[in-house]
């Protein structure tokens, strides 16, 4: 099993492969060049699959579990924000005239990255894409208990912990020598091996069983 993990960072994507005893990192600028490795599956930190008003049972099901850290889970995405909007006050504005909710800053500049995953699982239906979130993968890790925020020293030490137990030997080189220069955060690579070992071995999904599916086929569930 040739597992992938994914998560984007302001220059690109961070890109973990698991097969076997085999663990490796690579820095990619963008999604084709994160993919151009053969995969059995990928597991990515990104939404897939988006109805036009935002709402997903996915992303509730997923705050609930990460209670009381459901600031953790973004919501609202939709296509329509960033094919018809280049500014976030623009496609705000047309939120709430449609009676939905405003799209938050954080998750506006997601939009390139999210635009990328979603045009390349629409273009590759044959391919194992899916979409994880690392928070739920850390509490997984973690015996069921919530983590102290990824971008805390004692957050970034439990993960590392926690990633060291999974096989990952190499960790602290790969989050000083390797990532330095990169422009990814150490939060970026703690994140993308949670995304591979959810690729590799994941435990459940929210929702469980056979998920709703978008108006382009694409399943909206989140794996851990």
């Amino acid at each position: 099993m040739r597992a992938l993990g994914l998560d984007g960072f302001s220059k690109g994507w961070v890109a973990v492969l698991l097969d076997g005893d085999l663990r490796e990192i690579r820095f990619c600028r963008d999604i084709a060049g994160a993919l151009s490795a053969p995969f059995d599956r990928v597991a990515i930190d990104i939404p897939i699959g988006m109805g036009d008003d935002g709402r997903r049972g996915c992303d509730l099901l997923a705050r609930e579990k990460l209670r009381p850290h459901t600031c953790r889970v973004f919501n609202g995405a939709r296509r329509w924000l960033w094919e018809e909007f280049d500014h976030p006050d623009r496609a705000n504005d047309e939120a709430l005239r449609r009676g939905q909710k405003r799209v938050s800053r954080q998750l506006w500049h997601l939009g390139s990255k999210i635009m990328q995953v979603d045009a390349f699982a629409r273009a590759n239906p044959s391919l194992d894409i899916r979409e994880t979130h690392p928070e739920l993968v850390f509490q997984r890790l973690n015996g069921g208990e919530p983590l102290q925020s990824k971008k805390s020293e004692a957050g970034i030490l439990w993960r590392q912990k926690l990633l060291r137990r999974e096989g990952f030997e190499d960790i602290e080189r790969w989050l000083t020598r390797t990532r330095i220069g990169t422009g990814a955060r150490a939060d970026h690579v703690l994140d993308a091996c949670a995304a591979a070992l959810a690729a590799h071995d994941p435990s459940g999904s929210v929702p469980e069983g056979s998920p709703p599916v978008d108006a382009h086929g694409l399943s909206m569930q989140i794996w851990f």
